[in-house]
């Protein structure tokens, strides 16, 4: 399959109790981490209530991730449209995008809360229309069209235009989708690419299939294109050395991200109290909604995720704290190191190298090892040295324990083959 991008959803979903000061560094320094494993994209929400969701403005947070980053791209996800006029709206992503030297994709949603809405009295009827008619002023605004005016119900535009355009020529724009077609009629509509923050639940997961068919309607309809490779799929995962290790790791911050989160303060319809951490966790992962295991159980499930839903362009992992800040940043290194090479097949010749010499080894090795051994026994004392060497280099070599997951970790060496 196509290379596939790879990226971090941060919302944030933090617990209560941390200094607000403190996890706005740590997020921060995630995109920092990310951007030197070679990610590709950072995505930061916007919410003002819940406790949990602590930034209400990510394009604070993506300007100063991008003093840290070098070529990681970096999202809004995503700006709650009807919670602003739509100009400064505008003017904020093209200031933003000559900050980071054209690496921002303006990503939009309704809004996610109904407290948020609730605080600004906006009806939670309006705002899918209000998402549609501001993102249409935006698209015209950032293209740089001659001075336009606009009279709406809820904002008034006279003689608009941006004095400054953003670094890139095209911004490259994504429409969040939930269980409902409208985030994908949208996207369809203003030929903009889509991200799914719905993926990580039951419910979301068994809609994917059908989803992408209301972007594609839509888009024929309105005269437009869209594609797969810019369609996200937002993923809960958490990697360890061991399958083990993961659940461990992640078993009582996931237990309190659902018992407290998402029952207790949204009181999400459909969601159960679990008194007992791991029956949660054997749902949540039975049923596809996380993955919490090895490099190797990521990457199964992503290919799965790719077939089922006919062809995605970028997995992204949603940000969590269901371990603790350690044993996740290693979670998203293992991420770097195993499952994107894998997926994307970055790794396939190295094999292909390796099993021709395996399949070669006796006719390629044979006059090589001939003309060293021919001149080590022409040199004095060469010989009975060698054997020395390798017989401690076995002894170290048994000794040695494995401290970290390996692909083909349980895969049997044989012993080397004696020079004698």
């Amino acid at each position: 399959m196509e290379r596939m991008r790879f990226g971090a959803f941060v919302a944030p979903h933090h617990p209560l109790g941390e200094s607000p000061m403190l996890l706005f560094r740590r997020d921060i320094a995630l995109a920092e981490q990310l951007d030197k494993l070679g990610f590709d994209e950072y995505w930061v929400g916007e919410h003002h209530s819940s406790g949990w969701e602590t930034i209400g403005s990510p394009e604070l947070v993506l300007a100063a991730a991008a003093e840290r980053t070098g070529t990681i791209r970096l999202g809004t996800g995503v700006i709650s449209l009807p919670y602003h006029h739509p100009f400064n709206v505008a003017s904020r992503l093209a200031q933003l995008d000559q900050m980071a030297r054209g690496r921002v994709i303006f990503g939009s949603g309704p809004g996610a809360l109904p407290s948020d809405a609730h605080t600004l009295a906006i009806d939670p009827m309006t705002q899918r229309d209000r998402q549609d008619e501001a993102m249409g002023v935006i698209i015209r605004l950032l293209r740089g069209e001659d001075r336009f005016t606009h009279e709406s119900d809820w904002f008034t535009l006279r003689d608009a235009q941006l004095q400054i355009l953003p670094y890139q020529e095209h911004m490259e724009m994504a429409t969040a989708s939930s269980l409902s077609p409208s985030g994908m009629t949208l996207a369809g509509k203003h030929g903009t690419g889509v991200i799914s923050i719905a993926s990580t639940s039951s419910e979301g997961l068994a809609a994917l299939p059908t989803q992408w068919g209301f972007a594609e309607s839509a888009a024929a309809e309105h005269g437009q294109t869209v594609s797969r490779r810019n369609w996200r799929v937002m993923m809960n995962w958490h990697i360890a050395e061991t399958r083990e290790q993961a659940r461990e790791e992640a078993l009582l911050g996931l237990q309190r991200w659902h018992n407290e989160y998402n029952v207790r303060v949204l009181g999400r319809p459909g969601a159960k109290h679990y008194d007992d951490p791991w029956a949660l966790m054997d749902s949540m992962t039975a049923s596809g909604a996380a993955v919490v295991g090895t490099p190797d159980d990521l990457v199964d499930a992503i290919r799965n995720l790719n077939e089922v839903t006919g062809g995605f362009g970028a997995a992204i992992g949603f940000a969590h704290d269901w371990a603790n800040h350690d044993a996740t940043r290693r979670s998203w290194e293992m991420v770097a190191r195993y499952v994107i090479p894998e997926v994307n097949g970055q790794l396939r010749h190295l094999r292909k190298s390796a099993e021709f010499l395996t399949e070669n080894q006796h006719e390629l090795m044979q006059g090589a090892s001939q003309a060293v051994m021919a001149k080590i026994r022409e040199t004095p004392g060469a010989y009975d040295a060698l054997k020395v060497t390798l017989a401690k280099g076995s002894a170290r070599a048994k000794d040695h324990q494995q401290q970290e997951w390996r692909p083909g970790a349980d895969v049997t060496i044989p012993d080397a083959v004696s020079t004698d």
